[in-house]
């Protein structure tokens, strides 16, 4: 007759690690829903913004005699009421592009020096000067470049004029100070260059370093290393800090309305005064503006609100479809 074995029940937990268990529990849900509310929250806000500024927005345009994309004029206050948001959406871009060709090359190349070349005594003063660039007010920047940058960039637009004024683009027609896009696009690069620098420093300190060893250990030089493992890694980083720089390009203010000298007049010769941005726009006219004014003022920060959207789901799909930036698979 075979014999059996009873089972044997496995002890109780104690009762201090139910306790725990159930907390833990508890902190689980507490936290999915204070994450989940957060996200909520934030897709309200932008909701609530995108109605707001389209309801004032189609206010204004309804009665504008102009058209509100092709009009070179803004003049909401006359009768009939014209504006259009050419020039400004022109000056935003030129501006903007300007910033982001001459901040993000120099960008890189502090962030590559800081992370893979500067020794340490060297790298870490030089990353907290670049790091406390970022923050300096605007308005500092503004007065900085009315004092200082366009007094000084004459002698440059003459130069670019006199050896690069046949490609139309730096040919100098107009005689005056330094008050264009190209002396804007300067200091926005200018501002925005710590941003884009601190992002993509911190994303190639990141870079795995048994990949480096690697390419070192197999007759790789410094450049090599670089141009192999860590550019591959960190460009989806460097993507997304031009993103955040070109947001900060396109919505700035006070430093491009104290540097600007405004005109509602298209030019491609960049070194001429003129031009406009929507910041600087609506900075310029809000006080002045009557009820209409305002609306129409709002109805182009519509059209900002979604440029920089349209920007960032661009930046996102780059991303998403190339799926060596990510860095996943180094």
């Amino acid at each position: 007759m075979a014999s059996t074995t009873p089972t044997e029940t496995p002890p109780a937990p104690p009762a201090a690690s139910r306790r725990a268990a159930s907390t833990g529990r508890v902190g689980d849900k507490v936290f999915l829903g204070l994450s989940r509310g957060s996200g909520i929250l934030l897709l309200a806000i932008m909701a609530s913004i995108a109605v707001f500024l389209s309801y004032r927005a189609a206010l204004a345009i309804s009665k504008d005699e102009g058209n509100f994309l092709t009009t070179f004029d803004w003049n909401p206050a006359g009768d009939p009421p014209v504006f259009g948001i050419a020039v400004l959406l022109f000056g935003t871009v030129v501006s903007s592009i300007i910033a982001m060709a001459i901040a993000v090359p120099i960008a890189v190349g502090i962030a590559l020096f800081i992370s893979h070349y500067a020794p340490r005594r060297i790298a870490a003063p030089l990353a907290y000067v670049v790091d406390l660039l970022a923050a300096v007010p605007s308005i500092i920047y503004g007065i900085w470049g009315a004092l200082f940058l366009v007094p000084y960039l004459g002698g440059l637009n003459l130069w670019l004029d006199e050896y690069l004024g046949w490609t139309y683009i730096f040919d100098k027609t107009e005689v005056g100070v330094a008050r264009s896009l190209f002396t804007v696009g300067i200091l926005l690069a200018i501002m925005i260059l710590p941003i884009v620098t601190s992002v993509s420093r911190e994303v190639f300190l990141q870079v795995p370093r048994m990949n480096e060893e690697a390419a070192l250990a197999l007759g790789a030089t410094r450049w090599e290393v670089i141009r192999m493992s860590v550019l591959p890694f960190g460009r989806s980083g460097v993507i997304s800090a031009s993103m955040l720089g070109l947001g900060r390009a396109l919505g700035e203010t006070m430093a491009v309305a104290t540097v600007l000298s405004p005109s509602f007049v298209i030019s491609l010769h960049i070194l001429d005064p003129g031009g406009g941005t929507f910041a600087q726009n609506i900075a310029a006219k809000f006080d002045e503006a009557n009820q209409f004014g305002r609306d129409a003022l709002i109805a182009s920060g519509l059209v900002l609100f979604v440029l920089t959207l349209l920007v960032n789901g661009a930046a996102r799909l780059i991303i998403a479809r190339r799926k060596e930036y990510s860095g996943a698979n180094a």
